[in-house]
Order: C-alpha cells, then structure tokens, then sequence
C-alpha cells in the first residue's frame, strides 16, 4: 500500500484504521487494485514515476461521516482530495493532484434532496449525476429542464465546481453561475452553509444567492478550501417552443460581421440558446453535429480540388479557396441560433435576426427544428439531446473509434483558452495555433472554431492525444506547456486545465507579483493550516509543500 507523502506507515495505518470505523470497512479502499480505480485513465504522464495516483480512497455516505474524515485527516495530517463522481475526463479524472492523497469518493452521497417546480430550482449531493436528476424529474412529470454538459455523466456539483458551461438560456449555460447555496465541510470538520442557508430555518435557501455579508461561494470554485457537500441550482422552467435556424454566410472575412452580429443578437436575448458555429467548406462541423459527423453521417469528404486547396491555403484562407467555395456555392461560415420561448415569439425572433444578417451580401438562412414542447419520444431521439436539456454520452464519438477516426488514441487532456468574442480574434487565435502546431511537431489543422458556451467570450478546446507510449507523452506534454505561455502572450489564459498543467496556468495570472495567486495561499494557510484538503488543486499549495518545493 502506497503511504501519503510525508505520513509514516504507522500513522497511515492508524488513520486507515479509524476512516473505516467511520464510514465502515469495505468503504475504505487499499488494495492496489481498488485504487486503481481512481487512476486517470486519460493521465499525461501514464505510466512515469510522477504519474498522479491516490494511495487509499473513503467513501463517506453522509455529510457527518464527511466530518468524521475530515476531522482524522487533520489528526494525522494525511492529505486527502474530495472528488463527486471522479468523471473529469481530459481535465484529470479522479486522480489526487497531490500524488499519494487519499481520494475522498462522495458518489455515495447521492441523494437529491428537493426539486421545486414551483421556484424551478434542486438541492443535491455531490454523488447526484446529471442522469439521475434528469430521470428524477421525468419520473415526477415536472416541467423542469437541467443545462447539461457535454458528456452528461458527471456531477452537477463537480462540475459547476469546476465552471463547466451548457447549452440553454444565457443564465443556465455558466453552471457555477445558475448555483443557488451551499453546504460546505470546512478543513477542521465544522459545516458551514452559504448565502441564506446561514439563516437557521431559512426558507429561501435557493432562491436567494448572496445572504448577508460577503458573497463567499465563488472561494469554493476551482480550490481547496472545503468539501462542497449540498448545492443548489437553478433549473430551466421548460419552455412552450423551440426553434432553431442557420445563418450561411459565403466569404472567408464574413466571419467577423456573422459574429458581430451573433453576438448582439445574444446579448439583447433575440436568440437564447448557445450559438452554435461551423464551416461547411473547411468540413468543421457545429457542436450540434459532431456525433452523427464523427458516426460517417456528415458531408461526403472534400474532391480532389478542395483538397488541393485546403493544403495549400494558410490556416484555411486563401482567394483561390474562396473563389472555389463561391463557384460550388458552399457557405465558408454557418451558425446555428436556437430559439426557446412562446412559439409565435421564437418565429418573430427569427425574423428579425434575419433581417440583422441581410447586411452580409448572399447570406442565406435554414430553418432547421421547431418543436412545440415537450418533445415526442420519437423527436427526443433526433435531437441534439443536451440542447432540450437531456444528458448524453454522445460526446464520447470525440477521438473515439470511427469511420472518420479509425485509429483513435488512448485518450485526451484538454487545452482551453478564452479569447474575445470577435472574428479577427478567432482569425489571430488561429495564425498563432497553427503556426504553433507546425513549430511544435503537432498535428495541423486547416482551421479552428471556438464554442459559445458562455457570453461575451469565446473558448477554444483542443483536444491533445494521450498515448500510453512515454516518449510521445513527453513531446506532448512539452508542447502544451509552451502553448500555455504562448496564450499567455496573446492575452488568451486557460479557463481549466488537468492537474499536470495547473501550476503552469495559474503562473501565467502573475499580474501584481502574482497577487492573486498569494491572496489564494493566504486563504489556504488560515482555513487549511494543515494542509490536508485537495493539496495542488489549481496551483494552490499549501505552506510545508510550498517551502519544501522552494
């Protein structure tokens, strides 16, 4: 059995002994074969001596249980790191980023405490996936939708936790932002409630986000300061219709007024669902399309002549391209706008955003869905199932075995830049990457589009492979390294990361002398002296593992 860095045997042993007093013996894993469980399946570093791995893991089946834990891990100073479901695929899974912590596995923890469809909002347990809270809601004939990411195993906590983003209304879509009051284990063991949950009695526990005095929830988000053991969220109310429609646009530069005008159209709720963009020529598909394009369903591979002019254009630009698509009348640029609301104002919506991209010469629109709500079971089927609010797998058709990928890797990590919501920053976000990727032995491609989970901001997710070979895991590592400072120097951080990567990011917010970064350390020292509570977890360390890497 791996021993906890800086724990001796004896006093692991002992700890171990009183975990499985609390939570009960066969919810406390040892074994090597248990604990591997807990293995990142898509780790960086698979198979080297600093790969990230758990020594033991508990699994606690009640928030007092959680206490009890906490309270022994501070006795010994065994550090330990909580994780929901552990489904964090591409950003880390449910490996400790200290390595030898002790995983804190709340999936037990999954009941779903309240759904209120009258004030349309849940209370849950980290252990609650989004298919549970989906299948609870269906079961009871509510008329509740959940924003869901793309995959829908997770948690809802764990994701939000980590500022996952969805698909439906602007309010919705930043799934730490649609929280309403936590319930949180702090490093000592004492529980602590936010926002009006502090009141006892309160009534208004999910309606209300701020309470009274300081607003402390976001402190909980992407640190280490305590173990979030109930959320609240607010739901969707289902809506009366949706509709969908895309916007063809027919010129290379017409990027930069379709998402102007996308933009706009967003920010004044015309369209209220996530934007959705593509390119027919450059065969990008839109999010909405990825899992019947990656199946063999999408458009048939570019002709001889396209292909010709794919390679020979820069970052998917060039006059002959253009020409090309003008000649086979093939949109460079597509986006798809949804639509959620009173059938007769999705249609008016429509129109008018219409007229709004009639300025772009020989733009052309599709009407695509229009469902009068709830869906059939027969539409529920056809449908883009995280945009009606329903958890899928389908996602997992991204680097997994197709006809378009017939040779797919052992896995991802994602790398995830926000950049400003403009064409010419996608353009310039694409120049550099591209050049990137040629100057760092990656694989090219013709051109990049960013997703639109949240306003006012673009994310970019490149999905670098993961093998089980050392040597090209190196390389790779190596070059996301070097893409971090070179986001960096463009003004463009990462939003999330996995572990391997989280020190290099946080270093790159060094406004101040790093200020920010110190702020977070000044908080872990008071709240966690200890130390014991997710060690390292973006790039927070605490202050005997900070002076012993110094």
């Amino acid at each position: 059995m791996r021993v906890p860095p800086g724990v001796k045997a004896s006093e692991f042993a002992k700890a171990i002994a009183q975990f499985e007093a609390a939570v009960g013996k066969e919810w406390v894993f040892t074994s090597d074969e248990d604990v591997a469980l807990y293995r990142d399946a898509y780790s960086p570093l698979w198979g080297e001596k600093d790969e990230l791995v758990a020594s033991a893991a508990v699994a606690p089946e009640n928030v007092e249980q959680v206490q009890k834990v906490v309270k022994i891990a501070n006795q010994y100073k065994i550090p330990i790191y909580p994780v929901s479901t552990g489904k964090n695929l591409g950003y880390g899974g449910a490996a400790p980023v200290y390595s030898g912590s002790v995983v804190l596995d709340l999936k037990r923890m999954n009941r779903i405490l309240e759904v209120n469809e009258q004030s349309a909002y849940a209370l849950v347990e980290p252990g609650v996936s989004y298919f549970d809270l989906y299948r609870y809601i269906q079961e009871k004939g509510l008329k509740l939708w959940i924003d869901v990411p793309d995959p829908g195993w997770g948690s809802p906590i764990g994701n939000s936790l980590d500022r996952g983003g969805g698909y439906l209304l602007p309010q919705f879509r930043n799934h730490f932002d649609s929280h309403c009051g936590m319930e949180i284990v702090l490093a000592n063991g004492e529980l602590m409630r936010t926002g009006m949950g502090a009141l006892p009695g309160a009534r208004t526990w999910q309606q209300y986000k701020s309470g009274f005095g300081p607003w402390i929830d976001g402190m909980f988000s992407q640190s280490n300061f305590g173990v979030v053991t109930k959320m609240g969220f607010w739901l969707m109310p289902e809506p009366d219709a949706y509709l969908s429609g895309t916007v063809y646009v027919p010129r290379h530069d017409d990027l930069i007024p379709l998402v102007e005008i996308m933009t706009n159209l967003e920010n004044t709720r015309v369209t209220n669902g996530m934007p959705d963009l593509g390119s027919p020529l450059l065969s990008i598909p839109m999010i909405s399309e990825i899992a019947t394009w990656n199946a063999g369903e999408g458009p048939p591979p570019p002709d001889a002549e396209l292909s010709v002019l794919l390679a020979k254009s820069e970052g998917g630009a060039s006059p002959e391209l253009e020409q090309y698509a003008l000649r086979k009348g093939i949109s460079f640029w597509s986006c798809k706008l949804s639509f959620y609301g009173a059938e007769k104002a999705n249609a008016a919506n429509w129109e008018f955003a219409k007229e709004k991209f009639s300025v772009i010469p020989g733009v052309k629109f599709e009407e695509n869905e229009s469902y009068k709500l709830p869906l059939t079971p027969e539409q529920r089927e056809k449908v883009h199932k995280p945009q009606f609010g329903i958890p899928s797998l389908a996602m997992f058709s991204i680097g997994a075995r197709s006809p378009v990928n017939p040779e797919p890797t052992s896995g991802h990590m994602w790398f995830s830049p926000i950049i400003p919501r403009t064409g010419e920053a996608i353009f310039e976000a694409n120049r550099v990457f591209s050049k990137a990727a040629k100057d760092y032995g990656l694989p090219v491609l013709a051109f990049s589009l960013p997703s639109c989970y949240w306003e006012r901001a673009f994310i970019f997710i490149f999905a670098f492979p993961v093998t089980r070979d050392i040597e090209t895991n190196k390389k790779n590592r190596a070059a996301f390294m070097k893409l971090i400072q070179l986001a960096a120097e463009h003004g463009w951080g990462e939003y999330r990361t996995a572990p391997a990567y989280q020190d290099a990011i946080m270093n790159t917010y060094s406004f101040n002398n790093h200020a920010l970064l110190r702020f977070h350390e000044t908080l872990k020292d008071a709240i966690d002296p200890n130390g014991i509570l997710s060690a390292g977890r973006y790039g927070i360390w605490p202050k005997h593992v900070r002076e012993a890497k110094s």
